[in-house]
């Protein structure tokens, strides 16, 4: 089975490490063959290329520029007339609402991946839903309950994204990660690691760790760095809070890392109090492959995907609980402790790419193995 996956590919984020992972773990179900056409390169591309999985280039399509959209669905038209795809994956209402009436013509099957929630009012959703997928994949159950926004009656499946388990890292790894970030083996280190926008929840992280400026022994490392003008001047408004509260000294940015396994191994204790739910958390179960403990915001797919066995579920937005969860963890190395080793058996449950890749699989091969019988009874007989 060849399977398409279009995505846009400009920034880089969870869907883009999905993509990513779909490629490096392939092998695991050989069945199913990725390959995936961009839009934009960068990191995105580079990394995929790196797996050796096939890229195909479509251009830089801009909805604001109509002939920019226009070659790059030219182009898609070219890629699938060679009938080489069984099925083809739209990633986000981007994709779906600029290449969706592509595959159609093409007479490839169409999946919609859903990523978060969707409200379908915005002007995106509302073009994507011209053109409605033969499945959708939802990465949630908390996502799967957004999908009637976008379309209504057709056959949806959820599948939790796969994650890759990241190689242990032994002394003197951990000490070499310590001694590059400036920091000394006996803090307690705590760690967030994502996009740098609001909705990831640094500020309430912050204003909750301005609160225990007067607790010794901890240090914060924000991964994570600007991928766009908007993206620079939030950074700015962290540092200057972080500057405000008098914590800047005790608040790395690190900026965007590619060895971020390497990070999180080093580090305590992994918190992103979110502001907006996420529709999946694909950080918080690499957080949880490194033996970290979880704080975070108790909505969207985190009351799915976390539990007290390995994480602290806090109200959204509340400032004064996140910070009491933060001084339990910081404080009491017995809790850490407890939590840590609960969490990477917790993470294989969520995230096995062997299990997810071929559910992944088997949701496609018999969503159409069923659309073909209905459409050509005698099918079946054969």
């Amino acid at each position: 089975m060849h399977v398409l996956h279009i995505s846009r590919g400009k920034v880089y984020g969870g869907l883009e490490t999905l993509l990513v992972t779909l490629a490096r773990q392939r092998s695991l179900c050989p069945a199913m063959e990725p390959e995936f056409a961009l839009c934009f390169d960068g990191r995105l591309r580079q990394e995929l290329e790196a797996t050796a999985a096939p890229v195909h280039m479509l251009g830089h399509a801009r909805v604001s520029r109509p002939i920019s959209t226009w070659k790059a669905r030219r182009a898609l038209a070219r890629l699938l007339a060679g009938g080489r795809y069984d099925v083809a994956v739209c990633h986000l209402a981007w994709a779906q609402a600029i290449f969706g009436p592509v595959v159609r013509r093409a007479g490839v099957p169409l999946i919609f991946w859903l990523h978060g929630a969707t409200s379908g009012r915005h002007w995106l959703e509302r073009w994507a839903r011209l053109t409605s997928p033969d499945l959708a994949i939802c990465n949630s159950t908390f996502t799967a309950g957004f999908l009637p926004n976008l379309y209504n009656g057709i056959p949806a499946a959820v599948l939790h994204n796969p994650v890759m388990a990241p190689p242990v890292l032994h002394d003197p790894g951990r000490s070499a990660v310590r001694a590059e970030t400036n920091t000394r083996e006996d803090t307690v280190v705590i760690i967030q690691v994502s996009r740098m926008e609001h909705g990831k929840g640094h500020r309430v992280h912050i204003e909750a760790l301005a609160q225990l400026k007067d607790l010794p022994n901890w240090i914060c490392w924000q991964v994570g760095g600007a991928q766009g003008p908007a993206e620079r001047r939030y950074i700015e408004s962290l540092v200057e809070l972080a500057e405000a509260r008098g914590i800047k000294d005790r608040i790395r940015f690190v900026g965007q890392r590619s060895d971020v396994w390497r990070l999180l191994q080093a580090a305590d204790v992994f918190c992103q109090p979110n502001t907006e739910p996420e529709g999946f958390g694909l950080c918080f179960v690499e957080a949880l492959y490194a033996g970290l403990p979880v704080i975070t915001a108790a909505f969207g797919s985190a009351k799915e995907v976390l539990n007290g066995s390995c994480a602290i579920l806090v109200p959204p937005g509340d400032v004064r609980e996140t910070a009491s969860a933060l001084r339990a963890l910081i404080l009491y190395s017995r809790l850490r402790l407890k939590l840590s080793e609960a969490a990477p058996r917790h993470a294989i449950a969520l995230g096995s790419p062997n299990i997810a890749l071929r559910k992944l699989h088997s949701y496609i091969s018999e969503q159409f193995a069923t659309a073909r019988t209905l459409s050509n009874p005698s099918a079946a007989e054969s």
